[in-house]
């Protein structure tokens, strides 16, 4: 298996990040958004192209996660919006 270029990692990465501002409730969307950077930071220093093809499917499959819980969480969106969001 090929390694992932590195716009392809970008692309995985705006995705994630793109993804986690459909959430409605505020902690999920930031939560989502925290754990996306965490682990591509954590990831950052992976070398080995084994590693690195196995953190992008890796990556790939959360996208598909987090796309599917977006709607679900958006079907079942809370009526009053958190502290954070009111402004």
């Amino acid at each position: 298996m090929a390694s992932p270029s590195r716009l392809e990692v970008l692309s995985l990465f705006r995705s994630l990040l793109r993804t986690s501002q459909k959430f409605t409730d505020y902690n999920i969307r930031e939560y989502t958004r925290r754990r996306t950077i965490d682990a591509f930071l954590q990831n950052k220093s992976i070398s080995d192209p084994a590693s690195v093809s196995a953190a992008f499917s890796d990556g790939k499959s959360q996208l598909e996660v987090a796309k599917r819980q977006a709607i679900v969480y958006s079907v079942y969106a809370p009526d009053v919006k958190s502290i954070m969001e009111i402004k």
